[in-house]
C-alpha cells in the first residue's frame, strides 16, 4: 500500500518529462532559439547586454512562477522555462565576460565548482539526483538551479573552446558531439544513468550553439546561409511541433510504474563513477587547454603573423589591425553614402574577422581588446537596429576607428 501511494505521488507531481530522443532534440532546439532570441534583443532591438539580461530575467521569473505553480508536468510551460533559463544562463556568462572582464577560463572553473556543489547539496538532502523523482518543491528547486548552472557552464566552456582557443563553433560542435557519443557508449557499457544524463545535458548547450552557427552563418564563412531569423523560425517550428506531439501522445510522461526501478538504478555506482569522470574531464580538459595555448603561441611567433611581436606591443598593443581598419572604413563610406543596407552587409565581415582573431589578439592586451570589442558591439547594434540612424551609425564607426588606431 505504501508503495502504491508513493507511485501515485510521483504520477501527480513529477514535474519533468521522460528522457527520450525527442527530449534531446527539443533541448538542442531550445538552446539555439534562446541564443538567437537574446542576440535579437541585444543587437537588433538595441537593448544592449544589460537591457536584454533584465528582460530575460523577468521572463524567466514569470515562467518559473507558472512552472512551480503547476502540480504536474505541462509540456508548454516546462519547455518555455527551458528556453528562458537557457538564455539567462548564457547571459550570466556574457555579463561576466563582457561587462566585468572575467576570463572565460575563470567562468568555466567557477561554474564547474558551483555545479558540483549544487549536486553535492542536492544529493545530501535528497539522496538522489534522478530527474525521475522531481515530485517535491525542494527537488524541483534543486533541479532548476542545476539547469541554470549547466547552461552557464556550457556557455563558458563552449565559448572558451570556440573563441578564446580559436577552434570555432564547427570544430567545437564536432568535439562536443564526439564526447556525447562516447558518453552514450559508456552508458550502454554500464555508466550510471544519472551521471550520463547530466554530462549530455551540459554538452548539448555548445552543441546547439554550433548547429545554430552552422545554419545561420553566410556561406562565405562556412555556414549554410540561412540567417539568424530563418534559423530561429525553423527551430521554433520544431519546438512547437514536438510540444504538440507530446501534448497529444503523452509519450513524454514518466510512467509511475517505472519510477522506482529507475530511481534504484540511478543510485548504483553514482558516487565513485562521478569522481572518476570528474578526474578524467579535468585531466583531459587541462591538458588540451595547455596544448592549444602552446599551439597558438607558436603560431603567433611565426613570421608574417598578424599579431605583432613583443617589441611592437607598446606602440601597437594588438599588432597590425589594418584588416579591421579597412573594413571599418569601407563600412563608414557606405554609411556616409546613406547605403545603410550595404554597410550592414559589410560590417558582418568585421564581426566574422574579429571573432576569428580573438584567440590571437585578446592574450596580447586584454584591456585594449575589450575596448575595441565594445566599440564593435556598438557599431553592430546601430547598424542592425530596426530603424538605423545614419548619424548614430557614423558616430559609432568613428569611435571604432579611433579605438583601432
Amino acid at each position: 500500500m505504501e508503495r502504491e501511494i508513493k507511485n501515485r505521488t510521483h504520477e501527480l507531481f513529477n514535474k519533468v518529462p521522460e528522457v527520450t530522443l525527442f527530449f534531446w532534440i527539443i533541448k538542442v532546439l531550445c538552446t539555439t532559439v534562446g541564443e538567437t532570441f537574446a542576440d535579437y534583443l541585444n543587437v537588433n532591438l538595441n537593448f544592449g547586454l544589460t537591457g536584454t539580461s533584465i528582460v530575460m530575467g523577468v521572463l524567466l521569473i514569470v515562467a518559473l512562477f507558472f512552472q512551480f505553480k503547476s502540480n504536474k508536468y505541462v509540456p508548454a510551460i516546462y519547455w518555455i522555462t527551458v528556453v528562458f533559463i537557457s538564455v539567462f544562463g548564457t547571459l550570466v556568462t556574457d555579463n561576466l565576460t563582457d561587462k566585468l572582464g572575467v576570463p572565460l577560463e575563470t567562468s568555466t572553473i567557477v561554474f564547474f565548482i558551483l555545479l558540483l556543489l549544487t549536486f553535492a547539496l542536492w544529493y545530501a538532502k535528497e539522496k538522489t539526483l534522478s530527474i525521475h523523482s522531481i515530485y517535491t518543491r525542494r527537488r524541483e528547486a534543486f533541479y532548476w538551479v542545476t539547469v541554470l548552472f549547466t547552461f552557464a557552464l556550457g556557455t563558458a566552456s563552449g565559448d572558451l573552446m570556440a573563441e578564446s582557443l580559436g577552434l570555432g563553433y564547427l570544430v567545437t560542435g564536432i568535439i562536443v558531439a564526439v564526447i556525447i557519443a562516447l558518453v552514450v557508449i559508456a552508458r550502454k557499457l554500464g555508466l550510471n544513468p544519472v551521471l550520463s544524463f547530466w554530462i549530455i545535458y551540459i554538452m548539448t548547450r555548445p552543441l546547439g550553439a554550433s548547429i545554430g552557427d552552422l545554419l545561420s552563418q553566410p556561406t562565405k564563412y562556412g555556414g549554410l546561409g540561412l540567417g539568424a531569423t530563418l534559423t530561429s523560425i525553423i527551430f521554433l517550428a520544431g519546438i512547437f511541433a514536438i510540444i504538440i506531439y507530446f501534448s497529444i501522445t503523452k509519450r513524454d510522461r514518466i510512467q509511475s510504474s517505472a519510477v522506482e526501478e529507475k530511481e534504484e538504478a540511478a543510485d548504483k555506482g553514482l558516487i565513485w563513477q562521478t569522481v572518476i569522470t570528474i578526474a578524467v574531464f579535468i585531466i583531459a580538459g587541462v591538458s588540451a587547454y595547455y596544448w592549444r595555448q602552446n599551439a597558438l603561441q607558436n603560431q603567433n611567433k611565426q613570421p608574417g603573423s598578424t599579431v605583432a611581436s613583443k617589441q611592437n606591443t607598446q606602440a601597437a598593443p594588438l599588432g597590425d589591425l589594418s584588416v579591421f581598419i579597412k573594413i571599418t572604413e569601407d563600412t563608414r563610406q557606405l554609411v556616409v553614402a546613406n547605403n545603410l543596407s550595404g554597410a550592414k552587409t559589410r560590417v558582418a565581415d568585421l564581426e566574422y574577422e574579429w571573432d576569428n582573431a580573438q584567440s590571437k589578439l585578446k592574450p596580447m592586451n586584454t584591456a585594449k581588446w575589450t575596448e575595441v570589442d565594445n566599440a564593435i558591439d556598438k557599431v553592430l547594434r546601430q547598424l542592425r537596429a530596426p530603424n538605423p540612424n545614419q548619424q548614430n551609425c557614423k558616430s559609432a564607426l568613428d569611435a571604432l576607428l579611433a579605438a583601432l588606431k
